[in-house]
């Protein structure tokens, strides 16, 4: 049997690029007049989609239309489908076409349009490298709206023009032991690429280089190169650099400290968060490889939302195996995890995430999981973590009122769509604003003064479920957050017991170096007095920072308050201060018959304005008549 001929010319794009793309169709049977066709784009609302084209033939750029076999133009009608923009486009044959001739779709430039202005006119390509992109041709010889399988045409996106070199390096490091780096050649829409002037040649470079670590790098095929066996042999903080020989690129790591002697790695990634290109509910498997490849994460767990019309048995089932599939010891971890949306102010959002794989999705309409209390009741605190989010959003926030401390160890202080640090007025540069509203009720600052306990974590971009209806109306969104956790290990095990330790912090996006102790104790402890005594006298708060930019401001915050200040910075320094005022004068009630108490926490402001928070330390004091009821 004949079958029809599908050619794309050009059959090759570059991410981004402009251009008229013309789509040929050599039929295998004769089609009659008033033959329908529809062609799909297959895009959706994004915008690292396919730009979707006008059907209105009098506009100067970006159109749609098919060309009869003898150059006659048929005008194209969109086809109103679910998705917010249509991305069908149908044609009516005007006269039959016999077998073996050409009709051809065009996407791009005009009819007619000069040959010089063709690609300025024409149709932007998707933004995100893909092989084999297809467009699907669906055809109705009779006309009547039954249409076959479709025919399919391919295309494949490549990398653009070299924009950015991306070094991805481990953050912390130890004195004369080896590690690996990745350097990325990227286009300016993350694509990796090696379109670059023929000759391109980076110069590798960092503080304190010795001569013979001086490398020289060319823009390789696969566009990435893994740098093995680097290593530094004097403590202190790097930086990593990239600078072409003729000096019109020049490019830097994230921080990267290392220490005379170190037993700790720290491990970046998102607990709640969704990949600005992928789907996860569509493609799990390239939401984890670009998670992992892409962007260097250590770790990731998924967020889909519990409502059956959100996330379908199937769906989970399949999300599920691929995050067992991809959780790799030492690479990468990946964690199964789901959104729970709550009567507001007393549950308000959650994140949801289990610490191992294959459980089931917990339905609030099922009666068993239709509270947190039950699901609590029925887990314990090894099963699984839950970590509010978003929670001075007004109609999604948590009062803190029924926190329940063994399972919510974190709270998510940032996401792309604001902090619940505290008010605006309080100091909080990325508040809430827009159609969500901000409630006080959910501040994480007021939650801590009432003695709840929690770490800090960020959750990245989200724009599914309720979050969909934030963008539409208008609210302010940020860029996407990012957890840092400290732990022996890279495994599940270990980074879900750091997190239970409050061993963790959050930024803004950035891959910014804290680290944060009172009394030489690491963010997440509770001190007593009762058995360190000198802290009635005094608490000796010390750190370091490394930021991605020059630091504008540290900020020692005690309940709540800065009590100090730091100023004037390199994107790098160590501090300390001591805190001299007698604890019984400074602590907050506990409440509930618990000991009286003070928290303190670190917040960092770059100069580029990203942000990161340190995880709480707690201070108790504890007289010695309640420490000997409690030993007793």
């Amino acid at each position: 049997m004949r079958r029809s001929i599908c050619v794309t010319e050009p059959s090759l794009a570059r991410a981004g690029e402009k251009g008229t793309w013309n789509f040929c169709y050599t039929t295998a049977v004769a089609l009659p007049k008033g033959a329908k066709l529809k062609f799909d784009l297959g895009t959706h609302d994004k915008d690292i989609d396919w730009e979707l084209p006008q059907t209105d033939l009098k506009q100067k750029e970006n159109v749609i239309y098919a060309l009869m076999p003898d150059e006659t133009v048929i005008k194209a009608k969109e086809v109103k489908s679910a998705q917010a923009i249509p991305s069908q486009f149908e044609f009516t044959l005007p006269a039959g076409i016999k077998a073996g001739e050409v009709l051809r779709i065009v996407l791009g430039a005009p009819h007619e349009t000069k040959k010089d202005k063709i690609q300025k006119l024409g149709n932007r390509a998707q933004l995100l490298v893909q092989r084999r992109r297809p467009f699907n041709l669906y055809v109705d010889p009779k006309g009547k709206g039954v249409y076959s399988e479709p025919e399919v045409f391919l295309i494949d996106i490549k990398g653009n023009r070299l924009h950015t070199i991306h070094i991805l390096t481990p953050s912390f490091v130890t004195k004369n032991k080896r590690f690996d780096i990745t350097v990325r050649f990227e286009d300016e829409y993350a694509n990796l690429t090696n379109f670059a002037p023929e000759g391109t040649l980076i110069d590798l470079s960092y503080e304190h280089l010795r001569e013979n670590l001086n490398w020289k790098l060319f823009v390789p095929e696969t566009g990435f190169v893994i740098l093995p066996n680097l290593y530094f042999n004097e403590a202190g903080v790097y930086r990593i650099q990239l600078k072409s020989t003729d000096a019109t690129m020049h490019f830097t790591s994230a921080p990267m400290k290392c220490f005379q002697e170190n037993t700790q790695s720290l491990f970046w990634g998102i607990l709640h968060g969704e990949s600005d290109r992928i789907s996860s509910l569509e493609d799990m498997e390239g939401c984890l490889r670009q998670f992992r490849d892409e962007k260097g994460y250590n770790f990731y767990a998924s967020s889909v939302f519990d409502a059956a019309d959100f996330t379908s048995q199937d769906q989970w089932k399949a999300l599920s195996q691929h995050l067992a599939d991809f959780c790799e010891e030492d690479r990468f971890i990946s964690l199964l995890g789901f959104q729970y949306v709550g009567e507001p102010g007393k549950e308000g959002v959650r994140q949801l995430i289990y610490s191992k794989d294959g459980k089931p999705l917990l339905r609030q309409q099922d009666s068993k999981s239709n509270t947190l209390g039950k699901i609590y009741k029925s887990h314990t605190p090894k099963d699984l973590i839950s970590i509010p989010c978003f929670t001075m959003a007004k109609g999604y926030h948590f009062d803190f009122e029924d926190y329940q401390p063994e399972f919510e160890r974190v709270v998510e202080i940032y996401n792309a769509w604001g902090s619940s640090e505290c008010t605006k007025k309080e100091g909080n540069l990325f508040p809430i604003t827009g159609s969500a509203e901000l409630s006080a009720e959910g501040s994480i600052q007021a939650a801590l003064k009432r003695n709840c306990r929690f770490g800090f974590v960020a959750g990245g971009l989200d724009d599914r479920g309720f979050y969909a209806d934030l963008a539409k109306d208008g609210q302010v969104q940020y860029s996407a957050g990012f957890t840092a956790i400290l732990s022996e290990k890279q495994t599940r095990e270990s980074l879900l017991e750091a997190l239970y330790k409050r061993a963790c912090y959050a930024t803004t996006g950035p891959r910014i170096i804290v680290g944060f102790f009172v009394a030489g104790q690491p963010m997440g402890s509770e001190l007593s007095s009762a058995v360190k005594k000198g802290l009635n006298v005094n608490r000796h708060l010390s750190g370091y920072v490394a930021g991605t930019d020059k630091i504008k401001e540290l900020h020692l915050l005690r309940n709540g308050e800065v009590i100090h200040k730091i100023t004037q910075l390199d994107y790098h320094c160590d501090f300390a201060y001591d805190d001299m005022q007698p604890l019984e004068k400074v602590v907050l009630d506990g409440g509930s018959g618990k000991s009286p108490f003070a928290y303190y926490y670190l917040r960092v402001i770059q100069e580029d304005g990203a942000m990161a928070w340190s995880s709480p330390i707690w201070v108790d004091l504890v007289n010695q008549n309640q420490a000997k009821k409690t030993t007793v």
